[in-house]
């Protein structure tokens, strides 16, 4: 694949890099998967290899906006919300939804990485340490996200990698 923009994620680093024309745009601290990696339906693990970024959500909402299945509450996050609710996986700010471009590998049955609902997204920002702890998704922080967001198009691509 001969691609001269993309977004890089490396699992190792915890970094997501943006390339645009070859040149480094950005480098950003990320979360991946606490269960590392793997494209299998219920594994919780970050999907590896090319995918494209198949929507974007959420260009209107406020810093900190909260988003379940895709859809903006109407909620901010704030230190209470957790408090109160210490379980929720927190999708916030705005959201890119990927969809793996590699038959069998990523895309399709079982290891369908759109079917799966993974998503570059805002998480609160404590939370990005550069230690992985999410359930698949690649989480960043909520400024760093709206930046990324505004960088990128639907159809843009993405390679996740060790």
């Amino acid at each position: 694949m001969n691609i001269d923009s993309y977004v890089d994620i490396s699992i190792t680093t915890q970094q997501l890099t943006l390339v645009l024309d070859r040149c480094i745009e950005q480098t950003y601290s990320v979360s991946t998967a606490k269960n590392g990696v793997g494209e299998q339906r219920g594994s919780e693990c970050t999907p590896t290899g090319w995918h494209a970024i198949r929507a974007k959500i959420g260009a209107d909402q406020s810093l900190n906006s909260v988003f379940v299945g895709r859809r903006a509450t109407g909620e901010i996050y704030c230190a209470d919300m957790e408090t109160k609710y210490p379980h929720r996986d927190w999708i916030l700010t705005r959201i890119l939804w990927l969809g793996g471009l590699e038959p069998g590998k990523n895309r399709f049955g079982h290891v369908d990485t759109a079917r799966r609902y993974i998503y570059i997204h805002g998480s609160p920002d404590h939370l990005i340490t550069g230690i992985p702890e999410s359930h698949g998704c690649i989480r960043m922080k909520n400024q760093d996200v709206i930046n990324l967001f505004e960088h990128v198009a639907a159809g843009f691509k993405v390679y996740i990698h060790k």
